[in-house]
């Protein structure tokens, strides 16, 4: 047990997704809650949030507090957006952290960065493969596929949470990885990608 524990406390790991809001919160309040060091972010260009209409959506910038996100939602429509989950998941999302953070403007240094969708897979190997390489080291980015709503955000977020305890038990990650995903893919019928890219 204290082996494990002291593994997760040098496990650098991020959970992303578009806005920063549903499945990567998910995701980070369950590693979180199991004692990862998580951190979590959007690839998106603004923040968006189900409006009162598929083309009338809530966009507010990355950086902008949960909780004003909140207020603001309940100032609007709080029965629709209490109806349709929004408030109850901003309440969880600013007992985390204090607000969306955008993966391009962060210079943190992770060992494992998993993705809940294949753009924001792409957007973070982009960005990844874009930045400098100089101190050569790996990081291993992993798409694993949940839809936007907050029922699969919460399968995904035990889903997350397997791989990751997984990964945690290997004694070198780095040769273990294929293995790993691979039997985790065959084993929950999950759709995995990988990539390994370089800070």
């Amino acid at each position: 047990m204290a082996q494990q524990q002291q593994q997760q406390q040098i496990f650098r790991l991020a959970v992303i997704c578009a806005s920063n809001q549903n499945r990567s919160m998910e995701a980070h309040n369950v590693l979180q809650k199991a004692g990862y060091t998580v951190s979590s972010y959007g690839t998106g260009s603004a923040v968006r949030l189900p409006g009162p209409s598929v083309d009338k959506p809530n966009i507010y910038p990355f950086g902008v507090p949960y909780n004003d996100i909140l207020n603001d939602l309940v100032k609007k429509d709080p029965q629709l957006y209490k109806a349709n989950g929004l408030l109850p998941m901003l309440d969880r999302n600013r007992r985390i952290k204090r607000a969306p953070e955008r993966w391009q403007e962060n210079r943190d240094i992770f060992d494992i960065v998993i993705s809940c969708e294949e753009r924001c897979f792409d957007a973070a190997c982009d960005d990844l493969n874009n930045r400098s390489g100089d101190l050569n080291r790996p990081v291993h980015l992993i798409n694993i596929e949940i839809q936007d709503n907050h029922q699969e955000a919460a399968v995904g977020g035990q889903l997350i949470l397997q791989l990751v305890n997984t990964i945690a038990q290997s004694q070198d990650r780095d040769a273990d990885m294929d293995r790993i995903l691979d039997e985790f893919a065959s084993r929950t019928n999950a759709q995995v990608l990988h990539s390994v890219c370089f800070y």
